[in-house]
């Protein structure tokens, strides 16, 4: 047999990794380790956005769960002439933490309404909002004061929990470019907010 053209069935083949838009494709047909191989992928991406807005670990698993379960029944919506797929994905993500939020809120809108809360329980909660509130503003209003470069940056590594890699591909750059816009957002941030270094 000539060299080169082994073609022994039992050596074993390195497997290229699969792309998040084929895998979405893949489980469009209803298949279950194309699910598996995603859900192994990008969950912990997912459930880690999530729980940056959430903050509560068990609701975040839940609604992580209910992200995976809506990719399941909506795969064949997936356009990847949109955007790519990890996007999408944390899109969905983005959507239903924002939902439960809302929901959340509007329970105890209704609670109080009706009486069912202890009133000092909801003080608590209303002023630990407010907190949260006034310090979202103040990093709102501190980002504004990035470049656009910067805050491109901040907000796709911090907010949207992208690799530096990940990051550089998303906005065409070197890594090494990406390093020292986050770096400098980071150290622009820290002033802006007055944060000791």
């Amino acid at each position: 047999m000539p060299r080169g053209t082994d073609q022994n069935p039992d050596s074993e083949s390195v497997e290229q990794p699969v792309s998040r838009e084929t895998l979405l494709a893949r489980i469009a047909g209803g298949d279950q380790e194309a699910f598996g191989a995603l859900y192994d992928d990008i969950s912990p991406r997912v459930f880690g956005l999530i729980r940056r807005l959430l903050v509560d670990y068990s609701q975040s698993e839940e609604v992580t769960q209910e992200v995976f379960l809506e990719i399941w029944q909506s795969a064949s919506h997936y356009e990847p002439s949109k955007g790519g797929a990890s996007t999408w994905i944390l899109t969905m993500a983005h959507r239903r933490a924002v939902d439960r939020i809302r929901a959340s809120q509007s329970s105890r809108d209704r609670d109080v309404r009706i009486g069912i809360r202890d009133y000092v329980a909801e003080y608590d909660n209303v002023s630990e909002t407010v907190e949260v509130s006034i310090e979202n503003e103040r990093v709102k209003e501190a980002m504004s004061q990035l470049t656009e470069l910067q805050r491109q940056a901040v907000t796709l590594a911090y907010y949207g929990g992208y690799s530096h890699s990940e990051v550089a591909t998303l906005l065409s750059v070197p890594i090494g470019t990406v390093k020292t816009r986050l770096r400098d957002g980071m150290i622009r941030l820290r002033d802006e907010l007055g944060v000791a270094s």
